[in-house]
């Protein structure tokens, strides 16, 4: 059985470790854990691991957030995985920084990244972890903050998120969405 799981994100030094590039610091967390390495592939880096008899196929896309859904479709596509079978791993304003919530559907909520998801595989039905980033800032600051980088006492924060998104990602692979959600959504 084969998954896809996507961390969104922006390709660059200046996104390097930014609030919008949570998705990529997890499926790198994962990848690191795994003793897996990323390679330049068509639409976006990728590097495949295996757990327990499944096969995940870790992306981060090089398309740019807001182009998202061309590497998601094209991966899908290449590697005959379905859409059920994909998880995105996303940051998410509404959420404290931190908090991990697992959804099998749902809107964007403005998110640019799953806009085009969700454009590109025509539904919004595809299961997304999203990565609480907060929302620390001015109006008219969010591309500001959301482009900007985590604060010393954030990234205190976040490692051990990172380890618990990396338990999240697991488990959806092998124990499905809904055991996921039950089991990791309340903490």
């Amino acid at each position: 059985m084969k998954y896809l799981i996507v961390g969104l994100g922006n390709i660059g030094p200046e996104y390097h470790e930014t609030r919008h590039n949570i998705g990529f610091m997890a499926v790198d967390a994962l990848a690191n854990s795994a003793g897996v390495f990323f390679s330049d592939n068509r639409y976006g880096a990728t590097a495949t691991m295996k757990i327990k008899g499944r096969t995940l196929i870790l992306l981060k896309p090089a398309t740019f957030m807001n182009l998202s859904g061309n590497a998601v479709r094209y991966w899908l596509q290449k590697e005959n995985i379905p859409v059920e079978n994909m998880l995105v791993v996303v940051d998410d304003l509404a959420l404290p920084t931190g908090t991990l919530r697992l959804k099998p559907k749902g809107s964007d909520a403005g998110h640019n990244g799953l806009k085009n998801i969700q454009e590109i595989l025509g539904s919004p039905n595809y299961n997304r972890l999203r990565f609480g980033i907060g929302s620390d800032f001015q109006k008219g600051a969010q591309v500001d903050y959301v482009l900007g980088r985590f604060s010393d006492e954030d990234k205190k924060l976040l490692e051990p998120k990172l380890k618990q998104s990396e338990e999240i990602i697991k488990s959806f692979c092998l124990a499905g969405v809904q055991n996921t959600m039950n089991q990791f959504n309340n903490k």
